[in-house]
């Protein structure tokens, strides 16, 4: 049977306009499906982790997500086109992966996912996995659960306290600071209730006006027995949950402290590492003194010797002032004055293996305290001194060096019998008496120094009335200073004094700002006119001593000189008139040693402190201060190094104002000497030892 078209296209119309309706109602019923089966399965139980995931399941299937996936089963395919009726009567696309929900955000098309290489060997090793070990909890993991964790820390985990609050209808009432402070001492009672002040019986509404305090429970509403124990295991689960999260927060704290300690430790290494390029870079100043730059020619007296430009100058200069001298003994001499002055060069150790810090060889061949030391260079000639040791009876009235210089085989001496002797150490050996390490030299008679004589002591030099107490010398220039308050300039190749400073004139005549400073000086002038004796402070071994030298230390260069004296004072003097120009007051005791270089001054006192004097302005640029009392010292850019009344060596480091103790092998009483140079330290100690380190 025809049907005309007009009936045909009617038909047609009808069914079109009622597609979208079915089509709309399809997508309806399967969300809806799509959702039950999702949501049913966490509904139906109530355990724990259900309970976590039937939380969860609304918030991760979202409509938009459901949509997007009942949505891409029905999407075509590109590069088909596809009629309307097709599309209608197509079958229903392959399954929802509803395992990649929640997985692969940027991919939920529902379509098949790639495997991929990592999958393959997950497979392969799932049997090795389930066999191996479950490792046990570390750190916070031992005490709570991840799941137990994520209970207590969703929001969900309020709902208890959000339901009871609701079951009550009324909140906790509301404590001003004065309440909660009286609360949490026990001292809340009705009576404080009642009579509190304005201020606490009303809190700031949301605009700032005032808003009474909540009504309690107790009366308005009354509980059941079972709403109330559900009430009680409710709130026993809450403080589980604080507690739980208390737990955790620890841990975070304590995790990112450990971060700090690691980032703090990192920090310090970098330091050490920025503090060991200022070293070095300190030290390539000094080595670079001796950076080759001119040549001297051939000369009669050896062979060609590589200098530097310093060394050259020295050399030129000790030409100048002595024309006699042959250019040998002018370079040797040079060499030393570059070596007083910049301090010693670094030369190459043969004690690279031994550690820093340690006392590698000791020499016990004197029979009391060590009371002055000196050596040439490493592996050289070492010097060194004792106080004398009474017989039986005490009638033993031996002499005592106090101060000692050695340069090459030349060393001077100072003594308690106000004399200075010249010693030839290359003749040492012939009349000593000892070991092969070492020996002892006596006094001999008065000689010529340079021309033969028959014993090592080559010349004494007498002009001071009391003890010899510090010396220096250079080129042919002797300095010496002595207990009878002076200090007398020496010309060695004619052994004459040429010079005599007076430390009393100069007390009595300061300088106009030492006088605008320190004020009248008769009182200091008459402390100080008489004989000089001070008690040290005691050792770190209890053990003390009298003081008896005035002039603790002394050092020249050029025509500048220092010394430091028993009045507290140390003093620059020009040495061209014999006066004193500068004197830096700061010590509170006697001077005991004192050195400089181009910039600095460094002192050591009875007053247990090592200042450093700034030469630009007379000012303290820096104090170390001990325990005991300081009796030697020596110092260079980096480092300063003195016996400061311990067993140990004290070692100030001067770019880390760090303070350390050489004590490995070293003395057994305090040590009172020290002297270094480049990588090696002699030290002398009241245990009648010296001790050679490596530092």
């Amino acid at each position: 049977m025809s049907v005309p078209p007009s009936r045909a296209r009617q038909k047609d119309e009808s069914k079109d306009h009622s597609e979208p309706i079915a089509s709309s109602s399809t997508t309806n019923s399967r969300l809806a499906n799509i959702s039950k089966a999702i949501i049913t399965p966490f509904s139906s139980y109530k355990s724990d982790s259900t309970k976590v995931l039937s939380d969860l399941a609304p918030v991760l299937m979202t409509p938009k997500i459901i949509n997007a996936a009942a949505s891409s089963s029905s999407k075509s395919t590109q590069g088909y086109n596809v009629s309307q009726r097709q599309r209608a009567y197509r079958p229903t696309a392959k399954a929802i992966d509803f395992a990649l929900l929640g997985r692969a955000p940027g991919r939920l098309t529902g379509a098949g996912r790639r495997l991929t290489s990592h999958d393959l060997e997950i497979v392969e090793a799932t049997s090795e996995l389930l066999e191996a070990d479950i490792p046990e909890p570390e750190g916070v993991a031992a005490d709570v659960s991840l799941l137990r964790g994520f209970n207590a820390t969703i929001p969900s985990s309020q709902r208890g306290k959000t339901r009871r609050r609701k079951t009550r209808n009324v909140d906790t009432p509301h404590l001003g600071l004065k309440r909660l402070g009286m609360n949490a001492r026990g001292l809340l009672n009705d009576s404080n209730y009642d009579s509190a002040g304005p201020e606490d019986s009303f809190a700031q509404g949301p605009k700032g006006r005032p808003r009474r305090g909540r009504e309690s429970l107790a009366a308005t509403v009354r509980l059941g027995r079972e709403e109330l124990e559900r009430q009680a295991q409710e709130i026993l689960l809450d403080k589980e949950n604080l507690r739980v999260r208390r737990t955790l927060i620890h841990a975070e704290s304590s995790e990112i402290v450990a971060k700090i300690s690691g980032l703090e430790a990192l920090r310090q290494k970098l330091d050490k590492d920025l503090l060991k390029i200022q070293e070095e870079e300190l030290e390539l100043d000094d080595e670079c003194n001796s950076i080759p730059d001119c040549l001297f020619g051939p000369s009669p007296d050896g062979p060609c010797v590589v200098e530097s430009v310093q060394d050259r100058l020295a050399y030129e200069e000790t030409v100048s002032k002595n024309p006699n001298v042959r250019p040998s003994e002018a370079h040797v001499m040079a060499s030393q004055s570059i070596r007083r002055k910049k301090g010693p060069a670094f030369l190459p150790s043969e004690h690279d293996e031994l550690p820093p810090a340690v006392a590698f060889m000791t020499l016990d061949s004197h029979h009391g305290a060590i009371t002055c030391l000196d050596f040439s260079e490493p592996y050289g000639l070492l010097v060194s001194a004792s106080a004398n040791v009474a017989e039986e009876g005490g009638e033993s009235e031996l002499e005592v060096v106090k101060c000692v210089q050695v340069e090459e085989h030349v060393c001077i001496t100072g003594g308690s019998d106000s004399k200075v002797r010249l010693w030839d150490l290359r003749r040492a050996g012939e009349s000593s008496s000892g070991n092969e390490s070492g020996g002892t030299v006596s006094n001999g008679e008065d000689g010529v120094f340079g021309e033969p004589s028959e014993g090592p002591c080559v010349r004494v030099l007498e002009g001071h009335s009391s003890s010899v107490t510090s010396l220096f010398f250079e080129d042919a220039t002797l300095v010496t200073g002595a207990s009878d308050k002076t200090i007398r300039q020496w010309d060695l190749t004619t052994g004459q004094c040429v010079l005599t400073m007076d430390i009393l004139w100069a007390i009595s005549h300061p300088p106009l700002a030492a006088s605008a400073a320190s004020g009248p000086a008769a009182g200091l002038l008459k402390a100080v006119s008489g004989p000089f004796a001070v008690a040290t402070p005691p050792y770190a071994d209890g053990s003390w001593d009298m003081y008896q030298d005035f002039v603790g230390g002394l050092q020249f260069w050029g025509y500048a000189l220092v010394s430091g004296s028993g009045d507290s004072a140390v003093r620059m003097w020009d040495m061209r008139t014999g006066q004193a120009h500068r004197t830096l007051m700061g010590h509170t005791g006697a001077v005991t040693c004192v050195q400089f270089d181009e910039h600095h001054i460094v002192s050591g006192s009875l007053d247990k402190t090592v200042r450093i004097w700034d030469l630009r302005t007379g000012g303290i640029s820096d104090s170390i201060r001990f325990e005991y009392p300081v009796t030697s010292l020596q110092f260079d850019s980096r480092k300063v190094v003195a016996c400061a009344g311990e067993n140990g060596v004290k070692i100030y480091n001067r770019t880390t104002l760090q303070l350390s103790t050489l004590s490995t092998n070293g003395h057994t009483q305090p040590a009172e000497r020290v002297r270094y140079m480049d990588r090696y330290m002699v030290s002398g100690g009241r245990d009648s030892r010296v001790k050679i380190w490596a530092i």
